[in-house]
């Protein structure tokens, strides 16, 4: 496992991205190529987020990876001589590293899993918080505030999840938004669910006990869901929710991806 912390001067700006599925409902197209490499209107999925996360003043990044991770890898690596060659600033780039499931375990963690075996770099201290965004999502318009992790992190509450509308492939949602912001797992009275956009930013505490008994480095290799985690926690009131009603895309599918690629601007 190639994690080393280092201190930050904002224990707040860190990041995951989940890049370690295998993608299989993109098959073929990811026999050969991970799925957050894909590329979407002209860059590859995964870059649409490293950007956003830049641009909210994350400077510290994790991607964990497992199927073709050494792909990943090579693909940072070329990154890293781009920035060179460009002479970007210090405020431009971001310190990325890499979780490597695959090399450690030889198969994904899913997503509690993963998340507890980076949860070293992610969150240091004992009430860090930080952002987690799937690799395989498009939605080139959310915006990576600040200020919503400086909410977050005086709300004392363990999640905070954007939901989006319910897309054809999930028209029955995820998660409710109750009054005042609270996540419900149900329908609030007269509304309806959301579907789940796979961008939250969490408390490391959800990650520990009573919350979750995976070690912190998941040294053991427990492949894990995130949903049964973050259901106990809505049931004891600890997840807020918003919903949030820019381009989304969950990129699933050779015809999803496609689509994207058609309607590109220009």
């Amino acid at each position: 496992m190639r994690l080393a912390a280092a201190p930050r001067p904002d224990p707040t700006a860190r990041a995951l991205i989940l890049a370690a599925g295998r993608g299989e409902r993109m098959r073929p197209l990811t026999d050969h190529c991970p799925k957050p490499l894909l590329p979407v209107r002209g860059q590859p999925l995964l870059q649409w987020w490293v950007d956003a996360l830049q641009r909210g003043g994350v400077r510290d990044i994790v991607v964990n990876t497992a199927w073709l991770e050494d792909k990943i890898e090579d693909y940072f690596g070329r990154q890293r001589a781009v920035d060179q060659r460009e002479q970007l600033s210090n405020q431009e780039q971001s310190a990325i590293r890499l979780s490597t499931e695959g090399r450690d375990f030889g198969y994904a963690l899913e997503t509690a899993g993963g998340i507890a075996r980076a949860l070293p770099l992610l969150a240091p201290s004992a009430d860090d918080v930080f952002w987690v965004v799937a690799g395989d999502i498009f939605a080139p318009d959310f915006e990576v505030s600040p200020e919503a992790v400086q909410r977050f992190a005086a709300s004392g509450r363990l999640a905070h999840l954007w939901l989006v509308p319910n897309p054809a492939h999930k028209p029955d949602g995820d998660f409710g938004i109750g009054d005042g912001g609270q996540a419900l797992n149900d329908a609030p009275p007269g509304g309806t669910r959301h579907t789940f956009s796979t961008i939250a930013l969490y408390r490391r505490a959800l990650f520990e006990p009573p919350w979750c008994d995976i070690l912190p480095g998941n040294p053991q290799g427990t492949a894990a869901p995130l949903a049964p985690l973050l259901r106990r926690a809505i049931d004891a009131g600890q997840v807020s929710a918003e919903l949030y009603r820019g381009a989304w895309t969950d990129v699933g599918t050779p015809d999803r991806l496609a689509g994207l690629n058609a309607a590109a601007p220009g």
